[in-house]
C-alpha cells in the first residue's frame, strides 16, 4: 500500500466535528487541540453562517457555543436538527450563563444524569475525553 492509500483512509475514518462559537480564539484553540489524527474539524464564528452551510450526514459532533449573536447555541441545534436529527452534540458555556437555558437544557440532554456540555475554559485533555465520551 502506498502512502497516499495511508493517508486518505486515516483521513476517512477521523471523526468529523463541526465547532461554532462566535469568538474566534476560541474556536481556533478547539481546532487546534482536537483536530489531527483523531478528529476533522471544521468551525464557523457566526451561527448564521453555520446553519446555512451545514449538510447532512457530514458530522459526527457539534460542538456550540451557546451565548451568540443572533442565534444562541440551542437555537442552533434545533435547526440543524432538522437537517440532520443524527448529529450529535455538546455546548460550550460558562457556568454563570446556564440559568438562561434551562428550558433548553432540558430539552437536549439526552437521558438523566448525561451531560452534553463543557464548561469554559476547558483544559484540552479534558476537551479530548469529553468528545470522546460523547461521539462514541
Amino acid at each position: 500500500m502506498n502512502e497516499n492509500m495511508t493517508t486518505e483512509t486515516s483521513k476517512s475514518t477521523r471523526k468529523r466535528i463541526l465547532v461554532v462559537d462566535d469568538e474566534a480564539d476560541i474556536t481556533l484553540a478547539l481546532k487546534t487541540v482536537l483536530d489531527g489524527d483523531q478528529f476533522q474539524v471544521d468551525s464557523f464564528n457566526d451561527p448564521v453562517s453555520a446553519r446555512n452551510n451545514f449538510k447532512a450526514g457530514i458530522y459526527d459532533l457539534l460542538i456550540l457555543d451557546i451565548k451568540m449573536p443572533k442565534m444562541n447555541g440551542f437555537q442552533l441545534y434545533r435547526e440543524i436538527k432538522n437537517i440532520d436529527d443524527k448529529v450529535k452534540v455538546c455546548f460550550l458555556t460558562a457556568l454563570n450563563e446556564m440559568h438562561d437555558y434551562q428550558d433548553y437544557k432540558k430539552e437536549v440532554s439526552p437521558k438523566p444524569g448525561q451531560r452534553y456540555f463543557i464548561q469554559k475554559p476547558v483544559e484540552n485533555q479534558t476537551l479530548i475525553k469529553r468528545v470522546n465520551e460523547i461521539i462514541v
